[in-house]
């Protein structure tokens, strides 16, 4: 009987520890948009990992109809009324503020969405450029804030894209 139970052990300690290489942990953090600056906005984030990868999906609600900037900013602190306390955009690599893709660009410069005639957008971006909670100051986007703004980012105005208030912030953190 010994035997068995041994030998069982040990097969089921070989199948659960064996992966295969298909097989991938998915890091995820999901935050909730407040609103700012006397508005009614307000939605949801999601920063998914997985395979190097950074999946980032903002659902928004209670914007005027238009085109909107949605920014990482350097500080997980929404605590000032107009959101000003979570500082500039997150350039960890001091480029200068552009479109994400093209040229020189913050981190944190994902770019514009457009909300419909009710006010509800929303806006997906993946990219090896995050991870969350790898501890890279270059890659990390813990301990960062989520803006969206009030118009659209023009991509050129340095160092913010011009793209006005700040209607809603959320913190990245666990």
């Amino acid at each position: 009987m010994k035997k068995i139970t041994f030998s069982l052990f040990f097969i089921a300690l070989a199948f659960t520890g064996c992966k295969t290489k298909t097989e991938s942990k998915i890091n995820e953090v999901k935050v909730v948009l407040e609103s700012k600056s006397g508005t009614n906005t307000s939605g949801s984030a999601v920063f998914s990992e997985k395979g190097g990868k950074v999946t980032f999906t903002a659902t928004i609600s209670g914007l005027t109809p238009g085109v909107h900037a949605i920014h990482i900013h350097e500080k997980a602190d929404c605590s000032a009324a107009d959101a000003t306390s979570a500082g500039g955009h997150w350039n960890p690599t001091f480029k200068k503020h552009g479109k994400w893709g093209e040229g020189e660009y913050h981190k944190g410069d994902i770019g514009n969405f457009t909300a419909d005639e009710k006010g509800n957008g929303k806006i997906t971006l993946t990219t090896d450029e995050w991870c969350i909670g790898c501890g890279d100051a270059t890659k990390d986007v813990l301990g960062k804030a989520i803006i969206v703004h009030q118009g659209a980012d023009d991509f050129v105005t340095q160092p913010t894209g011009n793209a006005g208030g700040r209607v809603a912030c959320t913190a990245i953190i666990r």
